[in-house]
């Protein structure tokens, strides 16, 4: 009772949906590992969980994007608003970026700005909830798309990599899982967690599943191009006349500027039948209701993108060689944990546990909370990319740092492994 006037209590609570999304996700993941670092440990905290390598001075960006966004600040025409699709002179260049890998020409139309690839991931599930709609997600895979869709109402279908083949689709497991209510399926390549590179031949193996199927494709394509093996970077799109195609990116990995925020959702679509089946205008409308890059960001995406040089790109990915390299290596000679593949793309490979090996280990997550405690290195239990007892490692960080965290690494699993 108060002021003479009984209270019912409050309207509002929590049900726990956001939480439970919220544990769907790496960064979600991560901050419970991070709980468990040792605040008495006087050596630096090493990062092997996330790929931001823009911590790291060797991969600072090139000061042509620095300068674009400053010219573009200072020069006062970019302190409006944006048009909700995006400036047109960045959607034009985007479209003109694209289109150099493509047999056919994207235009600005074609073309949507977003905040960094996660706002995409968040645009492209939700023009597809309907009730009933399901959606084929990779196993292993990028768990921001499961949290994305449990918001959005959307069941999820895992289909596996087989690590046996490079991490290559299972097809037919694709084709198991599909039904009438299947809209779409997601491809991430080159691959996180899992390193790989998807030849041309497979991809255009998964273009015609997705036509049988009556399904589009998102193609999550935010490391195109980070590749430093056999296999070239192949964007899905160049199969758009086959099955249409939803291609995610940004400028934050190639350009090691995650931070900035500015992404992209372009429509691989020659056939015209997102427009036909209303995606586009979907896709719109989501706009509509949601925010935008920072526009004087936008405003520089023309001038880095036509101006950067291949020099910037190759000291790139000649670093990412040397670090993948340094991680397979190294990973042969610990005990307990197995690579099957050498990573030949965007930032990360995958590792099997050996649980049965290891002392006072339980599972992945007990592994990396330990590691974590014990010598202040930051992993990803594989549990957060849908493979449990695996463990995702990133090799986006300087090369000295990296070796010290693989030796951490190694005389963890020495100290732990039974004898």
């Amino acid at each position: 009772m108060e002021n003479g006037v009984a209270r019912r209590g409050w309207n509002f609570k929590s049900y726990g949906a956001l939480a439970d999304a919220a544990q769907l996700t790496i960064r979600g993941t991560l901050n419970t590992i991070m709980c468990n670092l040792d605040g008495g440990d006087t050596r630096p905290t090493i990062p092997l969980g996330h790929g931001d390598p823009s911590v790291f001075p060797c991969f600072r960006t090139t000061p042509i994007a620095e300068d674009a966004v400053i010219s573009a600040l200072r020069s006062a025409e970019y302190n409006c608003y944006a048009p909700t699709a995006g400036i047109l002179p960045a959607r034009r260049a985007i479209a003109e970026y694209l289109s150099r890998d493509l047999p056919y020409e994207l235009s600005s139309d074609d073309v949507f700005l977003t905040v960094g690839c996660t706002q995409s991931i968040e645009i492209a599930v939700s023009v597809l909830a309907r009730p009933g709609a399901n959606i084929l997600l990779p196993n292993p895979g990028y768990r921001f798309y499961e949290a994305r869709a449990a918001c959005s109402g959307v069941e999820v279908r895992h289909f596996n990599l087989i690590p046996e083949r490079n991490w290559e689709v299972d097809l037919d497991g694709i084709k198991s899982l599909a039904d009438e209510n299947t809209v779409a399926m997601v491809l991430v390549n080159p691959g996180n967690p899992c390193g790989n590179v998807f030849t041309y031949q497979h991809l255009a193996k998964v273009a015609e599943t997705a036509k049988k199927l009556g399904i589009l494709i998102i193609s999550d394509e935010v490391y195109g191009h980070l590749t430093f093996g056999c296999n070239p970077f192949v964007p899905m799109g160049v199969f758009g006349s086959i099955a249409p195609v939803l291609t995610l990116g940004s400028i934050s990995k190639r350009w090691l500027v995650p931070g900035w925020r500015c992404g992209w959702l372009v429509t691989n679509d020659p056939n015209g039948i997102l427009k036909e089946t209303k995606i586009v205008d979907d896709i719109k409308n989501c706009l509509n209701v949601s925010s935008d890059p920072a526009t004087f960001v936008q405003g520089a995406i023309p001038q880095i993108l036509k101006t950067t040089r291949e020099d910037f790109f190759n000291k790139t990915i000649d670093i990412l060689r040397q670090t993948a390299a340094i991680c397979f290596d190294k990973i042969k000679e610990i005990d307990g944990i197995t690579c099957p593949c050498k990573p030949v793309g965007s930032m990360f490979v995958m590792v099997k546990m050996d649980v049965s090996r290891l002392a006072d280990i339980s599972d992945d997550v007990d592994f990396c909370c330990k590691l974590a405690k014990e010598e202040s290195v930051v992993i990803l239990p594989g549990s957060a990319v849908g493979c449990k007892n695996w463990l995702r490692i990133t090799f986006a960080i300087g090369p000295s740092s990296l070796e010290d965290g693989l030796e951490r690494l190694k005389s963890f699993c020495q100290r732990h492994v039974k004898k």
